[in-house]
């Protein structure tokens, strides 16, 4: 029996291959080992992404289906696949409650509504980190948000994830500042599954903070999404 979980991974997979076969991508679906590079022998990509001057392995995952097991799974995938130059690994991790955001939430937070927050996250930095970075996270997906909304992107969906990388991949963002925010959402996601963060500091806080304050300074007053 295939479950909704299940169907979810294999939709967001199939999303992924024709966004990369519409980029001039080769696409590979769950490739055997026979067919992986030596030094991806002993694990289960789920897709394989070719390119003149890059390989992106890809791997779908479920918010609830993460254990410690899958997740030291994933962080020794990626740094193997970093050791290579020209390989690239793309995790991505759907979500269930994305598609109940419309029902339970109202409007997104505006500007001067994250301005105001953005205090208190500096205040929750001070003597609590984890919290902060939370609460702050929030406050960057509504920032982002608005960028994608004066930038006029499409978004297909609103997971971080997602928005961070449609937001680099159109050029609303740097790299740099697109390596801070993947740097924090690594460290939220672990604080969220309670898992412990001992790389997590005020500096890394007041990272996200400042560049949060450097967005919210490039857009206008008026900027809205609902």
């Amino acid at each position: 029996m295939v479950t909704p979980t299940a169907n979810l991974e294999r939709e967001r997979l199939l999303q992924l291959a024709e966004e990369y076969r519409n980029k001039g991508y080769e696409v590979s679906f769950h490739p055997n080992p026979e067919d992986l590079p030596d030094f991806l022998k002993g694990y289960r990509p789920d897709l394989i992404a070719r390119h003149e001057n890059e390989s992106v392995i890809v791997k779908v995952t479920s918010r609830s289906s993460l254990d410690y097991s899958s997740t030291q799974y994933l962080r020794n995938l990626a740094q193997v696949v970093e050791k290579h130059p020209g390989w690239r690994f793309e995790w991505v991790m759907t979500n269930p409650e994305d598609a109940t955001y419309g029902s339970k939430a109202e409007r997104s937070l505006q500007k001067p509504e994250i301005e105001t927050r953005l205090d208190l996250a500096k205040q929750l930095a001070k003597q609590h980190p984890e919290s902060a970075i939370l609460y702050c996270w929030s406050l960057v997906e509504a920032t982002l948000r608005l960028i994608a909304e004066q930038e006029k992107l499409s978004l297909q969906r609103f997971d971080p994830l997602y928005l961070v990388k449609q937001l680099v991949s159109e050029g609303a963002i740097s790299r740099t500042e697109y390596q801070v925010l993947m740097n924090a959402l690594s460290l939220r996601n672990a604080i969220a599954h309670g898992f412990k963060t001992p790389q997590l500091t005020q500096e890394s806080v007041y990272e996200l903070i400042d560049l949060t304050e450097q967005f919210l300074k490039t857009l206008p007053a008026s900027t809205r999404v609902d």
